[in-house]
């Protein structure tokens, strides 16, 4: 007899010294077993660890429920009840809140939010204390680690390099000229490139999003740049200086700024759509791995060789933290490997 807890397989009879596994077989073909890990891709990963946060929430809240059955005086299962001077408290300190309505009219939608939030640190700190008392073992484990596998293709490269690379790490970004969070994004970038400048290696490439009209167009522009060695300084300037629209006239005068000397042979190049293809090319590269908004970033171990990005998906404007976190994880991993394979 055995149970199914999300992906893991716990053999009841054995309950004692329990065997699990987060890679159960899925099927077998010709005797040959299909694991589940040979399913996943990004967005498989990302729907199992939505799950594993879930059912983890579920099974700390039904352990307490048990816990304070047997355990009264030191489990309790609902937190401390809000006060309206912690209402108060709360309106007064969060400016944005007071825009909507006077305290009166907010005070049960503040009181809603804090009790859920109470509840939620509540439960944390109660399990907490069962685990430290021994009273609580959990088998539940998250899904295993996925890496995803990049191809550089044509992608644009921040910083030139010797083939093989010492940059063992590389920030693969998909992004949009007219997407508002690409442009918030590239401050974050900067101080990321300046931080990382010999361990970290970066990379652009095209997603331009079918509903920003002219996003395929500056995507192309910048490819013509690249022709004359200004890709950087003119993707730099779109990111700066457009939200909405711009005419082809503003964008000529945006490359000649990015220090562009021959405006006839790029402005043949863009008219031409001699980068039509690349762009395209980029998209259809993206939406294979997965992507489906921007910017998307593909962050990982770098293979200068094989020109590719082994690691996680994020999207969004990622924060700064985020990105110094992941980095570190890839360095630290990189540099072990590479002692190991001394």
């Amino acid at each position: 007899m055995f149970l199914i807890v999300g992906t893991v397989e716990v053999f009841a009879d054995s309950i004692k010294n329990p065997v699990y596994s987060n890679n159960p077989i899925a099927a077998e073909v010709d005797g040959k077993p299909i694991y589940l890990d040979e399913l996943k891709h990004v967005r498989i990963q990302e729907a199992l660890k939505q799950l594993h946060e879930m059912q983890t929430r579920a099974l700390k809240e039904k352990i307490l429920d048990k816990l304070a059955e047997k355990h009264p005086d030191s489990v309790t299962v609902q937190a401390p009840k809000v006060t309206q001077v912690e209402i108060k408290q709360f309106y007064e300190s969060n400016p944005g809140i007071k825009e909507i309505g006077n305290l009166s009219q907010v005070s049960a939608e503040i009181r809603d939010y804090l009790e859920k939030s109470f509840q939620q640190v509540h439960v944390e700190r109660q399990y907490q204390h069962a685990v430290e008392q021994g009273w609580v073992k959990v088998y539940l484990e998250p899904p295993n680690d996925f890496r995803l596998v990049a191809g550089l293709g044509t992608a644009m490269v921040w910083a030139k390099e010797n083939v093989p690379s010492t940059r063992r790490v590389f920030v693969l970004e998909y992004s949009d000229f007219q997407c508002p969070f690409c442009k918030r994004v590239q401050i974050t970038l900067d101080k990321i490139r300046k931080k990382y400048s010999n361990e970290v290696q970066f990379g652009y490439r095209h997603f331009p999003l079918p509903f920003h009209k002219e996003a395929h167009g500056l995507a192309q522009a910048v490819e013509c740049a690249r022709d004359q060695n200004k890709f950087w300084e003119l993707q730099n300037l779109f990111y700066k200086n457009i939200s909405n629209s711009v005419n082809d006239k503003e964008v000529l005068g945006m490359a000649k700024l990015a220090g562009v000397e021959n405006i006839r042979d790029f402005e043949f190049c863009w008219r031409n759509g001699k980068y039509a293809e690349r762009v395209k090319n980029d998209i259809r590269d993206g939406a294979e791995l997965g992507i489906q908004g921007t910017p998307t970033f593909i962050l990982g171990a770098y293979d200068s060789v094989a020109r590719t990005v082994s690691g996680e998906m994020f999207s969004g404007a990622v924060s700064e933290e985020k990105f110094v976190l992941v980095i570190e994880k890839y360095i630290s991993s990189t540099r072990t490997e590479a002692k190991l394979n001394q």
